[in-house]
C-alpha cells in the first residue's frame, strides 16, 4: 500500500478530460431511441368476442383432435360474415371479411360444406392460394392479403401446418420471432388472429402443460381457449378459457354437435379446463345437478325460487343448475305470480 493513499486510488487512474470527451462522443453515436410514456395515447381494447377473442391480438384455440375446434371457429365465421349474433344474447356484429387457411381439410369437400351449413356468406371468406408455395408464419403474403382485403380475422388451422419445415416448434429462439411478427401484423391491421392447435398428449392433464410446443406460443397470445368434450355426453363440447390477459376470465361455454340437429350453443357450463382435459370429473357436477332436479321434482311441479334456494344450499351453482335443467328438458311455466318447474312428461 502506498502511504496516505487508498488501494483503489493507487491502482485506478482518474478519468481525464480527454477520456470524458471520448465517452461523450461515443454516447452521441450510440443514443438509444426512447419513447416517453407521456406521449403514448390510451386506447381501449376492442373485441371480436368479449372476453375470448380480442381484435389486434393473437388468440389460441387448442384441444385434442376431433373435439370440435374447427367446427366452432367456422360457426363463429358464419356469424361474423353475416352480421348475426355469435350466440343468443349477444348483439349483432359488423359484417367482416375473414382469411381462413387450413392445412388439414379440403376446401371443396369439407370447409365449404360446413360454412354453407352454418349459413356463412362465403363471398367474405377468403383463402390465400398456397397450392404452388406453402404458406408460413413469416410469409409476406399474409400482410399482402390483409392490405388487399381489409380482413378483420385471420385463422390458421392448425398452426402446426404453418410453422415452416425448417423451424422446430419446441425451440423458443425459433418460435419467438415468428410469433412476434404475427402479433405485430395483428396490431398493425387491427385484426384478430386465431391459431388453432392440437394439444400434446405426453405431459399429463393440466392445460398449462399440454399446450402447443414452445411456451412462446402461449406467451404471445393474449387469450388461450381449450375445447374438449364431456365424457358422459359425447355430443356436448365445452370451451374453457385458460389465459385472459386483457379482461377478467370468462366463464366456460358449451355447445352441442348433434348428428341430426347439427351445431347448437348450450350456454355457460360449470367446469374447469383441467377437469375438462382430465376426463376424471367430466360431467360430475352436471350429474349431481341432474340428480338433484330429478329428486326435487319427482312428485310434481315446484316453484323455481324454492328450487334455486335448495340448490344453493346443496352447493350447486346457478349456471350448473341451468345447464342441468336444459339437459333434462325441465319445463318452466307461470302459475299465478310465480314460475314453476316440472319434469317433462314421458
Amino acid at each position: 500500500m502506498v502511504k496516505g493513499r487508498t488501494l483503489t486510488n493507487a491502482i485506478l487512474p482518474q478519468p481525464t478530460s480527454s477520456y470524458n470527451r471520448k465517452i461523450g462522443e461515443m454516447s452521441k453515436n450510440t443514443d438509444v431511441k426512447l419513447i416517453s410514456m407521456d406521449t403514448i395515447p390510451i386506447e381501449e381494447v376492442t373485441w371480436l368476442l368479449k372476453p375470448f377473442i380480442p381484435y389486434g391480438k393473437i388468440t389460441i384455440i387448442q384441444g385434442d383432435p376431433c373435439e370440435g375446434k374447427t367446427t366452432l371457429v367456422l360457426q363463429i365465421i358464419a356469424a361474423l360474415t353475416t352480421g348475426r349474433p355469435i350466440w343468443d344474447g349477444l348483439l349483432e356484429t359488423e359484417r367482416i371479411h375473414v382469411i381462413y387457411q387450413t392445412a388439414e381439410d379440403g376446401l371443396s369437400d369439407t370447409i365449404k360444406p360446413r360454412l354453407v351449413a352454418a349459413g356463412a356468406d362465403c363471398a367474405r371468406v377468403l383463402v390465400i392460394d398456397d397450392s404452388e408455395k406453402a404458406l408460413t408464419l413469416d410469409d409476406d403474403r399474409l400482410e399482402q392479403a390483409l392490405e388487399q382485403t381489409g380482413a378483420r380475422l385471420v385463422v390458421l388451422d392448425p398452426i402446426q401446418g404453418y410453422i415452416g419445415s425448417g423451424v422446430d416448434m419446441h425451440r423458443a429462439n425459433e418460435i419467438r420471432p415468428l410469433m412476434h411478427r404475427l402479433a405485430k401484423l395483428a396490431e398493425k391491421y387491427s385484426c384478430a388472429v386465431i391459431l388453432i392447435g392440437h394439444m400434446n398428449k405426453n405431459s399429463g392433464d393440466k392445460s398449462s402443460y399440454r399446450g402447443l410446443g414452445s411456451i412462446d406460443f402461449q406467451a404471445a397470445a393474449r387469450s388461450v381457449l381449450v375445447v374438449g368434450r364431456i365424457k358422459d355426453d359425447p355430443t356436448l363440447r365445452v370451451v374453457c378459457p385458460t389465459k385472459s390477459s386483457l379482461a377478467p376470465e370468462g366463464k366456460a361455454v358449451a355447445f352441442r354437435l348433434d348428428p341430426e340437429q347439427g351445431f347448437q350453443w348450450v350456454g355457460q357450463y360449470d367446469i374447469s379446463a383441467d377437469e375438462l382435459l382430465s376426463g376424471s370429473r367430466r360431467g360430475h357436477k352436471m350429474r349431481a345437478a341432474q340428480d338433484f332436479l330429478k329428486e326435487i321434482l319427482a312428485d310434481g311441479a315446484v316453484p323455481q325460487t324454492e328450487i334455486e334456494t335448495a340448490a344453493e344450499k346443496a352447493g350447486i351453482k346457478p349456471k350448473t343448475l341451468r345447464n342441468a335443467r336444459y339437459e333434462l328438458g325441465v319445463v318452466s311455466s307461470k302459475v299465478g305470480r310465480q314460475w314453476m318447474w316440472a319434469l317433462p312428461e314421458e
